[in-house]
């Protein structure tokens, strides 16, 4: 029997723009029109990967929004004035350029950018977005921002080049306020252009951060955007070296990880070298870890010079055995350290080298002396003390920490709770021979992130009327991402309904996180969802734990979704189903 193609292609990064472009496409209606009406798993696959060209835009529409770096220069008028954008005038839409970006770069900045082009069609306005993902982006084209009326951020990172969007009128919030109420973005938008309120020009020694998000913006919300900028930049190492680790032992055995190095023997044809040659690989990956997080938290403080002295304070946190603690306070340190000498006046003669010479040895000497001798042995100390509670985990309190970590997992749906739990996992089997507790902590946290979207899945399935033509069709889609271990694929579904969604998802999680701990399945790779169960230890278990908090989910959220009180006379499947624009749009209860 021959298996249908697969959806995502084997490439580096290919993966990464499939997952991009089927998280936008959940959000189009003639995407999931056209999947509902597939009949085979081949076309499937082929609909997702993008073999099928789409159908030309009816000639002379009007309502087309633009796509970031598409749009022609004849449509956009450049002005001379480059301030303050004029209201349009009546012979043209209200134009609004807009960013989306999240700590991953793959589901929430695609989701976000259809999500605001959808509600920008059907405002009557121009809007063309340029999402910031993991893969790259292209910038708008000058022109397009130049006669922009307005801009969005939806972000939960810094916008990357943000200065060249100056002098607008401007709304910036997180990337899920782009999902869930893209219509009130705009229309706030396009009040403070109404009002002519812009944004000032960037300051040129501003720093990415600095100039992110609204005047008076707290430093609360600034940390989470500094620490999130480290986390987006550490994860792609996390995922392949992980997974080259994992790989590693799945063909050398369990020993490989005390196998010579590959640079003094390697066998070509022996399947141990091979094992050897991966794990090594994925070790050295796994090694950069803490340095890249440090750096570009360092980096989202105070831009390229605090890439250095938090390269070097991350480095230093390896070294003395500090862990992820000591790289989260290396970054701030670092980025603290190069504001401050940043804002000492210096004389004109010595601008030139202070970016290449005196900040990078200033702050490298000043933040490795910190590490080294003040801090560094006593957040060695904590990071040692929670490795060993964590290693004598047994029982009950394994049993909790399974069912914390499940409820964090799914509180927030691949935002900063989430992230919390799964760089806690992730840090646990960093090191080149994790202990058996660490493997089980990144077993309950992945299996609990798979957990929303399949539970939704199978909701969608079990009762359709309960669900708008929309969901069900997101419903489709939500099996692949569940399966994939990507949590964003319930995105959807709680944009519409948080209220029930969320605590149905938390309970699931949390049912699938405490399993997991209790039936005592390990797991070595941080990702790859049930495409890596060879890998997990007593993985029949393991996916019966995953089964178990997916039912427990779709059957929370049905009897919820069936409480609702319909008005005299209407059925359920009319309360489900929206007919108007304005209740078609997403609403945050």
């Amino acid at each position: 029997m021959n298996s249908p193609p697969p959806a995502a292609p084997a490439a580096h990064d290919a993966h990464l723009t499939i997952l991009s472009s089927l998280a936008r496409q959940l959000m189009n209606s003639e995407f999931t029109d056209a999947l509902r009406a597939v009949g085979d798993a081949s076309a499937a696959a082929a609909l997702i990967r993008g073999d099928e060209p789409d159908a030309p835009a009816p000639a002379g529409s009007e309502d087309t929004v633009a796509s970031a770096g598409a749009a022609s220069p004849a449509a956009a008028t450049v002005t001379d004035d480059d301030t303050v954008a004029e209201e349009p005038s009546p012979e043209r839409p209200f134009r609004i350029v807009a960013v989306t970006s999240c700590p991953t770069g793959i589901a929430h900045t695609y989701m976000a950018a259809e999500s605001l082009e959808n509600a920008g069609r059907e405002a009557g306005v121009e809007l063309t977005v340029e999402p910031q993902g993991s893969a790259g982006f292209t910038r708008v084209a000058p022109e397009v921002i130049a006669a922009a009326d307005a801009v969005i951020f939806a972000h939960d990172v810094p916008v990357r080049e943000k200065e060249r969007f100056a002098g607008k009128p401007t709304v910036d919030v997180g990337v899920k306020a782009g999902i869930n109420r893209p219509a009130e973005l705009i229309t706030e938008v396009r009040e403070k252009a109404a009002r002519g309120e812009v944004t000032a020009a960037a300051r040129s020694g501003g720093t990415p951060v600095e100039r992110a998000g609204e005047p008076g913006e707290g430093y609360g919300t600034k940390l989470r955007k500094w620490l999130m900028s480290g986390v987006s930049y550490m994860v792609p190492f996390v995922a392949a070296g992980g997974l080259l680790i994992a790989l590693g032992f799945a063909i050398g055995g369990w020993e490989i990880d005390k196998a010579k190095p590959v640079i003094e023997h390697f066998d070509w044809g022996q399947v141990d070298s091979w094992g050897a040659l991966l794990f090594q690989i994925g070790a050295v990956a796994f090694g950069f870890l803490v340095p890249v997080l440090a750096g570009y938290i360092a980096y989202g403080m105070a831009d390229r010079p605090g890439l250095v002295p938090g390269f070097v304070g991350g480095a230093i946190s390896v070294s003395i055995g500090a862990g992820f603690l000591g790289g989260l306070v290396a970054g701030l340190i670092a980025g603290g350290v190069v504001l401050g000498i940043q804002r000492i006046s210096i004389p004109p003669v010595l601008r030139g080298i202070m970016p290449v010479v005196v900040i990078p040895l200033i702050s490298s000497a000043v933040v490795g002396f910190l590490m080294f001798v003040v801090i560094g042995k006593p957040i060695a100390e904590v990071q040692k003390g929670l490795t060993n509670w964590l290693n004598g985990l047994s029982g009950a309190n394994a049993i909790l920490l399974g069912a914390l970590l499940g409820l964090m997992m799914c509180f927030d749906l691949g935002g900063p709770v989430n992230k919390v739990a799964y760089t806690f996992a992730t840090s646990g089997i960093s090191t080149a021979d994790p202990s058996s507790s660490a493997m089980k902590v990144m077993a309950a946290v992945m299996a609990a992130g798979m957990v929303p979207p399949l539970g939704m899945a199978l909701a969608t399935f079990l009762r359709k009327k309960l669900f708008t033509p929309a969901e069900r069709e997101n419903g489709k889609a939500a099996v692949v991402l569940g399966a994939s271990f990507i949590t964003e694929g319930a995105i959807p579904f709680a944009a519409a309904d948080p209220l029930r969604v969320i605590p149905a998802s938390m309970a699931g999680g949390a049912v699938t996180g405490t399993l997991t701990m209790a039936f005592g399945s390990t797991l070595r790779a941080p990702h790859g969802g049930v495409w890596v169960t060879l890998l997990i230890g007593r993985p029949l278990l393991y996916l019966l734990a995953i089964a178990i908090g997916t039912a427990v989910t779709a059957g929370l959220v049905i009897l919820l979704k069936g409480m609702r009180k319909a008005a005299p006379g209407t059925s359920v499947q009319e309360v489900a189903a929206p007919t108007t624009p304005e209740e078609k749009q997403p609403v945050a209860a």
